[in-house]
């Protein structure tokens, strides 16, 4: 008896150990950040976890994470000295991420910084080594918030740290993230200064997965398809060829990946300054490319010189569109280029521009200008001072005409410019670009003057670029578990997400054969059901009274997004439950958080395809969000009215879609106060009482056609 167990024992090993081998096997190491420190419930939340639920059964994802660990050797908790150390050389990797550096920017080890990059290249050689050859990717640390110097110190981390890490990168080839910009305008993600909460170990989770799951080509060496003699210098840990061409200095970064089809950023001008935007996509993927012409202030000799060098980025093998990116007087440069080239163009992202060069450099309004400018301007151009004064051929004169070319643009302005003041220039440019029926979206800061440029992070400039050149993750149709951790989510009192979505299957299992499952966000958690850990319950009244003697249960979770219920669907007990109806109302979290209409509509259409190919027997009643925005022009009612003109658009077979508008929005646009909170978003009683009211007679239907 005991041989036939050591034997069956042995079988399930072998097993168990070739499935294993069969996965993509992540090794993550770092300190305490990676292993989830003052992260609530870190074995489920810490990044690494939350890695894995996203990146599914094909990866085994592994925390080796130490805390207070160093990468310096000769300090009282090095990284080398830990059996998590060990353990990762030992579990045959295939992908190893490196996140260490945050603790060796304290002051006992700062006088040790020129062993850094050696003991770094040593730690990677040690990876690198291993019979599995494992693909090392190397992270940035996040920044810090706290004020002793003598700590983890941010001046540190951004003038040694991570220039000496991306320096390593750039040495050895390997591959990139810069963490830091995610986290810069985000201290409250980071409670303590230094640790990430749940939420922010998933932001850094989903940058992760990009990279891993990113497509490309690892051969693709745009410099050597470059005849002109180069000098190959480091671009924050990226190689960058300068060269000469026609005269005039250009360079070319390229990425350690080159993405399918090669896309690129075409910088007009102001080469390396503010460069958060360019490193983001450079670990995409793109390339970014920069050709002199200053100053010719955009005139036919400048277009000429970038005709001949876009000749060159084609010879070179980059995609036939660019996305330009101009600042301040490079904005010219971008749109009188596109205006000559507009097929050409994927977009334009110009930073505080100038689009009237009477303006600036001209001074005419209520800029000082540039005396010294004006004067080139003119020779540029070949004007006399009262021609100049009459000028008509600078991108303002030319709204109309680029708002028909098509594509998108975006504009990040300083509201306090008074260099480049944004009532000359952008905000004039943006009134007739819209009025023509151009794509125009300005992103205003404010009390900001002319400089600095860009965003502290780079997010919405770089998703923008992502999403009009065909690029961007829709992390809205990736199924993921949820971080939420917050107790004001209507939650009792330490029972996070997880002991929701637990709670929620168990009940299914009890409660086999429901006539009906609501499933969502916190507004159909509002409904509470017979949950456990929910204890506010203002719908609740209302959906008793009004499918009262039918068996129905909510599954609604706070905070919960379209990729959310999709993985909830994919690891629940929702297909063995096989409830009669299922109402399905999400979306708004998405809207909340910035994806686009199309990426909410691509994720809600993932939901009802899985639930009618695994729960067939059951009707499904499609809701999408409920109406949101307080006022008509509010941008989340936008993004509401524009999700469901295109589920209305998508042919659901087999599913009832309802629009729910009648009594939740009044004549005027407005919400209707009795039924919404003052966020526009969640219900009062009233208005939970107008939803089960509205759907009751469509679920009382569905329930008779599935007797």
């Amino acid at each position: 008896m005991k041989t036939r167990i050591s034997v069956i024992f042995l079988l399930f090993s072998i097993i168990s150990l070739s499935l294993s081998a069969q996965k993509i096997r992540v090794v993550c190491v770092g300190n305490s950040i990676t292993y989830g420190l003052g992260i609530a419930n870190r074995e489920k939340n810490s990044y690494p976890a939350q890695l894995q639920n996203m990146l599914g059964d094909d990866y085994e994802v592994m925390n080796f994470g130490h805390s207070g660990a160093t990468l310096l050797k000769n300090t009282t908790n090095p990284y080398w000295k830990t059996k998590e150390y060990v353990e990762a050389l030992a579990s045959r990797p295939n992908i190893v991420l490196i996140k260490l550096g945050t603790n060796d920017s304290k002051a006992p080890t700062r006088p040790m910084y020129n062993e850094f990059e050696s003991t770094y290249k040593e730690l990677i050689n040690s990876f690198s080594t291993l019979p599995t050859k494992p693909r090392v990717i190397v992270l940035l640390p996040l920044p810090s918030f706290f004020t002793d110097s003598n700590q983890i110190y941010n001046p540190v981390l951004i003038k040694n740290i991570i220039p000496m890490t991306q320096h390593v990168a750039f040495e050895q080839k390997l591959e990139v993230i810069n963490l830091f910009p995610l986290f810069i305008d985000k201290p409250d993600l980071l409670p303590d200064g230094v640790h990430p909460t749940s939420i922010g170990a998933g932001i850094i989770a989903s940058r992760i997965y990009e990279a891993i799951t990113q497509k490309g080509d690892k051969k693709f060496d745009i410099f050597s398809k470059i005849k002109e003699e180069k000098r190959i210098s480091s671009f924050y840990g990226f190689e960058c060829a300068s060269f000469t061409f026609k005269g005039r200095e250009c360079k070319v970064v390229k990425p350690k990946i080159a993405a399918p089809g090669k896309p690129w950023v075409w910088r007009a001008r102001f080469w390396g300054h503010e460069p958060q935007t360019d490193i983001s996509l450079l670990e995409r993927g793109f390339h970014v490319v920069y050709c002199d012409v200053a100053e010719l202030f955009g005139n036919a000799d400048a277009i000429d010189l970038w005709n001949k060098f876009y000749t060159l980025t084609q010879q070179c093998g980059l995609a036939k569109k660019a996305a330009l990116e101009g600042m301040s007087r490079g904005g010219v440069y971008v749109y009188n280029w596109a205006l000559a080239n507009p097929g050409n163009v994927a977009c334009v992202y110009a930073d505080a521009p100038v689009l009237d060069l009477k303006s600036w450099p001209g001074g005419k309004g209520k800029s000082a200008g540039s005396k010294e400018d004006w004067e080139i301007f003119k020779r540029d151009y070949n004007l006399t001072e009262e021609q100049s004064i009459n000028f008509k051929d600078s991108p303002l004169d030319h709204a109309e005409d680029i708002a028909k070319l098509g594509f998108p643009m975006l504009h990040v302005v300083g509201d306090a410019d008074d260099v480049v003041p944004i009532a000359e220039n952008t905000t004039l440019f943006e009134q007739r670009v819209k009025a023509a029926g151009g794509n125009i979206t300005v992103i205003h800061k404010p009390g900001v003057n002319h400089h600095p440029h860009s965003l502290p992070n780079p997010t919405p400039i770089t998703n923008f670029i992502l999403s009009n050149t065909g690029y961007k993750v829709n992390f809205a149709a990736i199924p993921a578990a949820g971080n939420e951790y917050r107790d004001g989510a209507g939650w009792t009192p330490e029972k996070d997400w997880w002991a929701q979505f637990e709670n929620i299957d168990s009940l299914q299992l009890v409660e086999r054969k429901l006539d009906i499952l609501f499933l969502g966000n916190s507004i159909t958690q509002g409904i509470g059901g017979h949950r456990t850990y929910v204890t506010y319950k203002p719908g609740l009244k209302s959906f008793d009274s009004v499918f009262v003697n039918l068996r129905w249960e909510c599954a609604g979770i706070s905070g919960d997004r379209t990729q959310n219920l999709l993985w909830r669907l994919q690891n629940g007990n929702y297909a063995k439950a096989q409830p009669k109806v299922m109402v399905v109302t999400v979306g708004v979290n998405n809207i909340i958080a910035g994806d686009s209409p199309q990426e909410i509509t691509e994720g809600i259409l993932l939901i009802t395809k899985w639930a009618k190919r695994n729960m067939p027997h059951t009707k499904l009643l499609l809701l999408g969000p409920l109406p949101t925005g307080l006022k008509k022009d509010d941008p989340k009612r936008k993004s509401y009215e524009e999700i469901h003109q295109l589920l209305a658009k998508s042919h659901l077979k087999s599913v009832i879609y309802l629009n729910l508008t009648d009594g939740f929005i009044l004549p005027d646009g407005k919400l209707d106060s009795t039924k919404y909170g003052t966020d526009g978003i969640h219900l009062l009683p009233e208005g939970y009482k107008a939803w089960a009211s509205a759907i009751a007679p469509i679920i009382k239907k569905l329930l008779k056609d599935n007797q």
